[in-house]
């Protein structure tokens, strides 16, 4: 495997010759410092990061390619649709650029809330060169296979009452009720023995903007989104938030056959 040092700051990519893209949104915790002025003490804290992430996913599929964002969903959410529209209309979410954290509790200093110069110079300097990233990824790993299949990789706190109710499952999968791949795809994530994890399919979490936006089945460009619980893997979902490896470990051997499954339906929806 090839890794390419990005030239653009926003996002990292690691270059492979498998299929499979993992989309990695929502590690970042870069904040510029203009930014970071007109943050609260919560906002600084970038709580709602998704934590270690790429760290749970490095290695499991070696020859896949990752797209990772180095910056903060609190600059701009990469995950969102450009043009504000919201993923969960009637539901509580955040939005492009949030105005809330996961609790519901604001972020910003009060009179220092973005506005629509603050979206529109954010999606130029950061959204969208992370996503041009993504397309060129996918254009070059289906030219290769004829097939690209986008694997958008997230973590939540397992309870926040403020976007849903209870406890989520320990895996979250979304296709937005089959419309982002094939069946075939959809059937290969969740067919994994659960080994003492539970999950779930297009629950309370469908697939966000990017799985959404890409996912063109006919097209032979697939994607399929997994929001797993932190509970799953760090040793608590509240500050340091850090990584434990013994739990870790169990979900990545999970998370590799899901991986290697996928993989091996590409080749026979190439054809």
């Amino acid at each position: 495997m090839n890794t390419q040092p990005s030239e653009v700051a926003p996002f990292e990519v690691t270059r492979g010759t498998s299929p499979v893209i993992l989309g990695f949104p929502h590690t970042g915790t870069h904040v510029p410092d203009a930014v970071k002025a007109r943050l609260n003490d919560m906002g600084r804290a970038v709580e709602d990061t998704d934590w270690h992430v790429h760290r749970l996913y490095d290695g499991l599929l070696r020859e896949a390619t990752c797209v990772r964002a180095t910056f903060s969903r609190y600059v701009i959410d990469a995950n969102r649709d450009p043009e504000g529209v919201s993923l969960y209309p009637g539901q509580n979410t955040t939005t492009l650029i949030p105005q809330t954290d996961f609790e519901g509790r604001p972020i910003w200093r009060e009179g220092e809330e973005p506005g629509a110069e603050d979206i529109a110079e954010r999606l130029a300097a950061f959204h969208r060169p992370y996503h041009q990233a993504i397309e060129a990824e996918i254009a070059r790993v289906k030219a290769i296979h004829g097939v690209a299949i986008l694997f958008d990789c997230h973590s939540i706190r397992s309870r926040l009452p403020y976007l849903f109710e209870g406890t989520l499952p320990d895996l979250n999968f979304g296709t937005d009720g089959g419309r982002t791949c094939a069946p075939e795809i959809e059937a290969a994530a969740t067919a994994v023995v659960p080994d003492g994890f539970s999950q779930v399919l297009n629950g309370r979490f469908r697939g966000g903007w990017t799985t959404r936006h890409y996912g063109r089945p006919e097209d032979g460009v697939h994607a399929i989104q997994l929001e797993l619980t932190q509970a799953a893997y760090l040793v608590a979902e509240e500050v340091p938030y850090d990584y434990a490896p013994e739990k870790a470990e169990k979900l990545r051997a999970r998370l590799g056959k899901i991986l290697a499954r996928i993989e091996a339906v590409a080749s026979r929806l190439a054809r």
